[in-house]
């Protein structure tokens, strides 16, 4: 125990000397000064053996559970074979996983390119829209969030983000989500593409209105200008679908894909669209490349996830379990009115929203001492997230209810005891 004590302490001493002295405090604060070393199912095991719940799924990595059996074992055929390629042969693993997204993606979605992050994916995809269309101009939803990357960065809508990097990419402009008004006033003919979250995650766990995505799909349209839908967070079951524009029957121009597409063990994004478009790639096939993207070892454990997604039908679990999941926090609302203004959701992507992001923070700090992991989203710090893996039992669930139940209790004590 004390040699564990002392990795710890190492360990937290390292963050602070080499790696993110901020992000250090911040654990420490929040009472997760501890080292994760193991995780199963919904589950993840500190160096200590303890076992906390995890209703952050790594923002929606763990689609099919921490370290899925057949996920490792997939990836332990494939690394001991060929991890990664020479860039110049054919890669079947890639050419496979590319035949099984075509499959189940809506529309005519088709050529898929594959890299290793969400935000990589955008990047791709932006770049796509811009050279199919000729055009320059990209639009966003305000609170949206992409990516960090200076161009994902761009299209994304929190200030505290983009203004210490200014100036970023020109021709990008925002629009409130969710208006359809604002989004006509602002596409045209000099458009490139809309990029649009069907969710937005990191914004609080947002939920258009039934004729926002028909309606943006309809505008683009009319203007010649390419959508863009990022499913990075919501696709792959997360919402209880396998991708969350299906919910209002809309099909993108582009896609983009991560986060769970890597079986919770390799990251993996990707970004897709049609014959048609992909065409302009054909003269140059290498005006967009990845030394890394695409490589064997992820695509097999791409592969192996989307069959395990399919077979185990974790979409419907996801929205069964979600079901459940809301019916529960909704009655939280009901006794702690004072506390919680709102609790949304879609699948097992749901929102609980504070009156006050003090108190979301204290909740937070309260459920890690219950052994349960939860944060608030970037973009909206008043707003939990609950956002486990899709495999979390009803058991799981019921655990969490009753941490979150003791949780509420002592932060309305606190609040109480603040205000006098």
């Amino acid at each position: 125990m004390e040699e564990k004590a002392k990795m710890v302490e190492e360990t937290i001493e390292k963050y602070m000397k080499y790696v993110n002295p901020g992000f250090a405090r911040l654990c420490k604060f929040a009472n997760l000064a501890t080292i994760e070393w193991e995780g199963r199912g919904a589950q993840v095991f500190d160096i200590f053996g303890r076992a906390y719940l995890d209703c952050i799924g790594g923002f929606g990595v763990f689609n099919v559970g921490r370290n899925h059996p057949r996920v490792v074992e997939r990836a332990i055929e494939q690394l001991r074979r060929l991890p990664l390629s020479t860039r110049t042969l054919f890669n079947k693993q890639q050419a496979d996983l590319a035949e099984m997204l075509a499959k189940i993606t809506p529309g005519d979605l088709q050529y898929s390119f594959f890299c290793n992050s969400g935000a990589e994916a955008v990047e791709g995809a932006l770049k796509l829209a811009r050279l199919y269309t000729g055009r320059k101009k990209l639009v966003s939803c305000l609170n949206s969030f992409h990516g960090k990357t200076m161009g994902a960065l761009s299209v994304s809508g929190r200030e505290v983000y983009k203004k210490p990097f200014e100036p970023l990419l020109p021709e990008t402009y925002q629009v409130p989500f969710d208006d359809l008004e604002s989004m006509e006033k602002m596409v045209d003919e000099e458009t490139a593409a809309v990029i649009v979250e069907p969710v937005q995650g990191e914004g609080g766990v947002n939920i258009p209105s039934s004729d926002y995505l028909p309606g943006v799909r309809e505008i683009c349209n009319r203007h010649g200008a390419l959508l863009i839908i990022d499913e990075v967070q919501t696709g792959l079951g997360r919402t209880g679908k396998m991708f969350a524009c299906e919910h209002w029957s809309v099909v993108p121009d582009i896609m983009t894909l991560a986060k769970g597409l890597g079986g919770g063990i390799l990251p993996l994004g990707a970004f897709m669209s049609t014959a048609t478009i992909w065409k302009v790639f054909e003269e140059n096939p290498l005006l967009h490349s990845s030394t890394l993207g695409g490589n064997p070892l992820a695509c097999a454990v791409g592969l192996e996830t989307l069959k395990i997604l399919q077979e185990e039908n974790i979409p419907r679990q996801a929205q069964e379990k979600g079901d459940y999941f809301l019916e529960k926090l909704r009655a939280f609302q009901i006794t702690f009115p004072e506390l919680i203004k709102e609790v949304r959701g879609m699948g097992l992507l749901i929102g609980m929203e504070f009156f006050d992001p003090d108190v979301a923070s204290l909740l937070a700090m309260e459920m890690a001492e219950r052994m349960i992991l939860v944060a608030y989203t970037l973009n909206n710090p008043r707003v939990i997230r609950f956002e486990p893996p899709l495999t979390i039992s009803f058991e799981e669930m019921d655990r969490v209810m009753r941490a979150l139940e003791e949780s509420l209790l002592c932060v309305r004590k606190i609040v109480e005891e603040v205000n006098g």
